[in-house]
């Protein structure tokens, strides 16, 4: 009898998902990934502003206690209260030493401070940050210092944590208001999808600025978050149209009414088949979004109108060089790194809305 052999199992390989394929085809394109790897430098220079420039310790030990002072960048009673009672006045190596000779601490790279002028002999062979019309860029001011002889660099590296921290949770909070909402008038539509799109055009005619000015009339004393709560919920229309579109778009599709047939819950049909499909075109948006919720703060800031003293901000240097042109360094460097930052942010929304629309690679 012939022998027959066993059939051999043979596996195919696993095609990759859309998101793999999405970053492969982001990758391809090299302006967009340099302005990727450039807004995520940004964000670790807003991380780790503190260890970059300061004059607050990363770590000290202060009679026999472990203390972070440098917290103190991100929020002030962070700083623990014992530096306050012992009259540190904000001035560290010298206190250290002299009220705990056994004390050591753990320094940021640089040692200039985003708040107050550095005084001579601070620190070994530092002079006295100079003031006035003379603070221009040198070896211990890299971008030179304000009128009052604050460090502009120290102000510019902290100040990328305001502009970072206001686009990424003004467009957090417009972007879960958004999905929401274009996610329910968009899939059960009829009087839901009535009533939320004239919602939805209700708010488009509210201007932020004008919603902005008046919350500073109103409020005592105005801070970034409340400037970041009034970006977040006027800025979310355009997401929620767009999310409207394609739920509208994808909630006739076969794979949607095979799964309504198969009786699985409205919810998990909106989340699990719905939801995942139409994130990818919100992604675009959400990306601009960061770039003008940035720009706006700058230019709240350059206004007077942004983030209020003394938290740094760029559009505050910008701001303060429109007074005296002279201090060319307060109106170049913020003025570049606003630039290079909505850039950025522009560069990698082009990017991904060519990654994810299948029409324009096609065209392309």
């Amino acid at each position: 009898m012939p022998t027959t052999s066993p059939p051999v199992k043979t596996t195919l390989p696993r095609s990759p998902g859309f998101w793999v394929e999405t970053w492969r085809r982001f990758r391809r394109r090299k302006l967009a990934m340099a302005a990727f790897v450039y807004v995520a430098f940004m964000g670790l220079v807003a991380l780790f502003s503190p260890a970059i420039v300061g004059t607050k310790p990363l770590v000290c030990s202060y009679k026999g206690n472990l203390y972070f002072p440098a917290l103190g960048y991100f929020y002030s009673k962070w700083e623990h209260p014992i530096f306050l009672i012992d009259r540190f006045r904000g001035v560290y190596p010298a206190n250290l030493t002299k009220k705990d000779p056994e004390s050591w601490a753990y320094w940021p790279l640089v040692y200039q401070d985003p708040y107050r002028r550095v005084r001579a002999n601070e620190w070994p062979d530092l002079p006295a940050n100079p003031a006035r019309d003379t603070g221009s860029p040198s070896r211990y001011n890299w971008f030179g210092t304000t009128r009052s002889g604050v460090d502009v660099f120290a102000q510019m590296v902290h100040g990328t944590r305001t502009a970072m921290l206001v686009g990424f949770v003004s467009m957090g909070i417009a972007s879960v208001i958004g999905i929401v909402v274009g996610s329910l008038a968009g899939y059960f539509g009829s009087w839901v999808d009535m009533l939320l799109s004239r919602l939805i055009e209700l708010v488009m005619c509210v201007p932020p600025l004008v919603l902005i000015l008046a919350l500073i009339a109103i409020l005592e004393r105005p801070t970034i978050w409340h400037l970041m709560a009034v970006l977040g919920f006027t800025r979310w229309t355009g997401i929620a149209r767009l999310m409207r579109g394609e739920f509208i778009r994808l909630r006739e599709a076969d794979f949607v009414m095979a799964a309504r047939a198969l009786g699985v819950p409205w919810y998990r049909v909106m989340y699990r088949h719905v939801f995942r499909n139409s994130l990818a075109p919100v992604l675009v948006p959400i990306t601009f979004g960061i770039a003008s919720a940035i720009l706006l703060e700058s230019g709240l800031s350059f206004l007077g109108f942004g983030t209020p003293p003394p938290n740094p901000s760029w559009g505050a240097l910008l701001d303060a060089g429109r007074s005296n042109l002279n201090m060319w360094w307060l109106v170049l460097f913020p003025g570049l790194a606003i630039f290079f930052t909505v850039l950025a942010y522009n560069l990698v929304g082009e990017g991904l809305q060519e990654a994810t629309d299948p029409r324009l690679r096609q065209a392309k």
